[in-house]
């Protein structure tokens, strides 16, 4: 794999173009900024994403992928090195992850719906209370499902912090903003203990939840 830094051009051509590659709504930002990555992986009549992405700062990516970036008009000359984590079972580390962390119910029928994780707890509280028990619940929430991720995927979970909790009307969605389709976006920091180091840089390449397009999913490691 490789881990790089993208960073969008400053030439006043690409600027010109700012509100294309860095409009100022939420969703439709995630959506142009998929865009603007994949400008670096779209050579060789490449059809499917293959890296995982995140916005560091304003104009700022890093990106893991299993091909080096190419050069690209949107952004300035990329910043690559390999990414090869060394790890034995027993390493701890900390991460950093931005997360579409997500759950299946299963219906009377037997039917399953995908729910937000913590749009699901937050479902039973009353409405005027949600703002004010919004992180309590992303916290509950996240370490439930960053438990039931570290089974999967060969660790254990030492500590989970969430850093900031927001929910993102999909792009694309026109009509009004109530019962408009939106996902959920965790901030996480924590500890995790390796139990299982190939299974974990398996699970490592392919990125944790869903939304990848939309820069979720890239876990940052570093020995704790």
């Amino acid at each position: 794999m490789y881990l790089s830094r993208l960073v969008l051009s400053r030439d006043p051509g690409v600027s010109a173009l700012n509100a294309l590659l860095d409009p100022a709504e939420h969703g439709h930002k995630l959506d142009a900024h998929h865009r603007l990555i994949w400008s670096a992986f779209a050579g060789a009549s490449r059809t499917t994403r293959d890296f995982l992405w995140r916005e560091e700062e304003p104009g700022v990516f890093l990106v893991q992928s299993h091909v080096p970036p190419q050069d690209s008009p949107f952004l300035e000359a990329v910043e690559v090195r390999d990414h090869a984590p060394n790890l034995r079972a027993g390493d701890r580390l900390a991460f950093l992850l931005r997360a579409n962390a997500t759950r299946d119910l299963r219906g009377a029928n037997r039917s399953r719906k995908r729910v937000d994780v913590v749009m699901n707890l937050l479902h039973d509280v009353p409405t005027e209370q949600r703002n004010e028990r919004r992180m309590d619940k992303a916290a509950q929430a996240a370490e439930d499902w960053l438990t039931g991720q570290g089974t999967r995927a060969g660790f254990l979970c030492d500590r989970v912090q969430v850093q900031d909790y927001s929910a993102i009307t999909l792009p694309g969605h026109r009509g009004r903003r109530k019962g408009a389709p939106r996902f959920g976006i965790l901030d996480l920091t924590g500890v995790i203990t390796l139990s299982e180091p190939d299974v974990f840089l398996v699970k490592l390449a392919q990125g944790f939840g869903r939304a990848k397009s939309f820069g979720c999913g890239l876990m940052l490691v570093r020995r704790a």
